[in-house]
C-alpha cells in the first residue's frame, strides 16, 4: 500500500514539475514578446486593424447602397449650410443673421429679480 501511494506521490510531482516547467516558459515567453513589442505599439495596431477593418465595410456597404450614402451626404451638406440657407428663404441679410445668432441664447439678467 505504501509503494503505491508513494508511486502516485511520485507520478503527482512530476507532473506538477513539468506544468511548473510550462508556466515559467510561457512567462519567459511573454517577457521576451513584450520585450519585442511594448503594449502601446500592439494597442497601437489593434486600433489600426479595427479602422482599417470598419472602413472596409463601411466602403462595401456604401457600394452597395449608393442612394443611401448619396442622401446621407446631401443632409450633412444642408446641415452644415443650413444657416445660409435659411437666410436666403427667409430674406435676412447676413448682418441681421449674425445679430440674431450674437443674441440668441445670451440673455442678461437683472440682479433685482
Amino acid at each position: 500500500m505504501t509503494a503505491t501511494l508513494e508511486s502516485r506521490l511520485r507520478d503527482d510531482r512530476l507532473v506538477r514539475d513539468q506544468a511548473l516547467a510550462l508556466v515559467k516558459a510561457d512567462i519567459e515567453h511573454l517577457k521576451a514578446d513584450y520585450a519585442e513589442k511594448g503594449i502601446g505599439e500592439r494597442a497601437k495596431e489593434r486600433i489600426i486593424g479595427g479602422a482599417t477593418d470598419v472602413y472596409e465595410e463601411a466602403a462595401e456597404v456604401a457600394s452597395d447602397h449608393r442612394g443611401v450614402a448619396a442622401a446621407v451626404i446631401a443632409a450633412l451638406l444642408i446641415w452644415l449650410a443650413r444657416n445660409p440657407i435659411l437666410n436666403l428663404l427667409l430674406g435676412r441679410r447676413d448682418d441681421d443673421a449674425d445679430d440674431q445668432d450674437e443674441d440668441y441664447g445670451h440673455h442678461r439678467y437683472r440682479s433685482d429679480q
